[in-house]
């Protein structure tokens, strides 16, 4: 196996051992590409008109009856990043990090999260820079 291909529906036990342990390339599917697209489209027309949905022009927990700007969408997103970015403990071992990084772009490409493809993208090419 030289590439595993990620369409966000058929990802097998063999590929992640594949990317995980031995490095073989991913590559993203059309298919996962026009998903992704089409799922962020529809967040970007939701913030567009100005509608009220929770987690992406509200608040999040007790401040989701706080309505947040179309200017303040972007920061409302850095921000939940932000506050999710932290640890504690050992590090992950190399092959587990890859592993979470590749089933996170697996379930990005199914197209129900209105994530940006920069982001799928950059976390595939992560994954391609590691197998050196």
């Amino acid at each position: 196996m030289e590439t595993v291909q990620i369409t966000g529906r058929t990802l097998t036990l063999d590929e992640v051992a594949a990317v995980c342990r031995r490095n073989v390339k991913v590559v993203l599917s059309e298919e996962a590409k026009a998903n992704i697209l089409a799922s962020r489209a529809v967040v970007d027309k939701l913030v567009d008109e100005e509608r009220v949905v929770y987690g992406i022009t509200t608040g999040f927990g007790r401040f989701s009856n706080v309505t947040i700007s179309q200017d303040e969408c972007k920061l409302l997103q850095k921000n939940l990043i932000i506050t999710h970015a932290v640890g504690a403990g050992d590090p992950f071992p190399r092959d587990v990090a890859r592993g979470i990084m590749l089933l996170r772009v697996n379930n990005i490409s199914k197209g129900f999260s209105g994530t940006r493809l920069c982001v799928v993208e950059t976390l595939i090419e992560m994954l391609n820079r590691g197998r050196k």
